[in-house]
């Protein structure tokens, strides 16, 4: 597989009054195409400001960023929002939905900043939800849906413009352990039917276990990065009978 993430000695400080608070203090890191990377550590230990940054989001102090071979640390403001409506889906922890907007309407949105029009969109909208499993309630806002509901439409809208990397900050942190396992199963489908990129924050073992690599953070800096087995998951007909019916997987 090719490398789709190249970081090399990143750094990142921020200045809080009189303090110099260094988040990254040179972070060297390579993310291969088609993996599936968890990113653990504590509060403060610098995952959060690597998401950002991956994303961009923010801009690094000093040090190199690849993205599929392209230096991005060094792009204007205009270069890096392109980049990021062409190759990466955002998943947060609150969902981040518009209360006015019905699911459709949310899942869209997206199209809106691409530079032609989509003549397909209803179409490539409706396809989304249904890959995770809202299939006929392209209507309901988000206050007529639970919370693994809201993050499932959330993950459908991320991947509207067919991301090549999905980057989530504790997309689990606001669900019960039923509704954080249906959404991990999502996570994985799409990472080996489709060969999406993950990249997600979290504090959870259990969680990070979904992944194929744990990097542990610590203090701005990667203190271990190991490869795991992942879990195997039931087939996709499955998982959307079982979000359906409510039941966990």
């Amino acid at each position: 597989m090719s490398t789709l993430i190249d970081v090399r000695d990143l750094k990142k400080s921020y200045l809080l009054g009189d303090i110099v608070v260094n988040a990254l203090q040179g972070v060297t890191l390579a993310i291969e195409r088609g993996t599936f990377v968890a990113v653990m550590g504590e509060s403060g230990s610098g995952k959060s400001t690597l998401l950002n940054l991956l994303g961009c989001l923010d801009r690094p102090t000093s040090g190199r960023y690849l993205l599929d071979g392209i230096p991005v640390e060094t792009m204007d403001r205009d270069q890096l929002a392109e980049i990021r409506n062409q190759k990466i889906g955002f998943i947060f922890q609150n969902f981040n939905l518009l209360p006015r907007m019905d699911a459709l309407e949310d899942v869209e949105l997206p199209l809106l900043y691409k530079d032609s029009e989509t003549p397909n969109g209803d179409e490539l909208g409706q396809r989304a939800l249904a890959d995770v499993g809202l299939a006929g309630r392209e209507l309901n806002f988000p206050a007529q849906r639970s919370g693994g509901q809201q993050q499932r439409v959330a993950i459908a809208r991320a991947l509207i413009n067919k991301p090549e990397i999905l980057l989530a900050d504790e997309p689990t942190g606001a669900l019960d352990s039923h509704n954080g396992a249906e959404i991990m199963n999502i996570f994985q489908r799409l990472n080996d039917s489709q060969g999406i990129t993950i990249v997600m924050v979290t504090h959870s073992d259990e969680i990070a276990a979904y992944a194929g690599r744990i990097i542990g953070f610590r203090d701005g800096l990667i203190v271990s990065d190991k490869k795991v087995t992942k879990p195997a998951i039931p087939p996709a007909e499955a998982v959307a009978v079982h979000i359906a019916a409510g039941v966990s997987p």
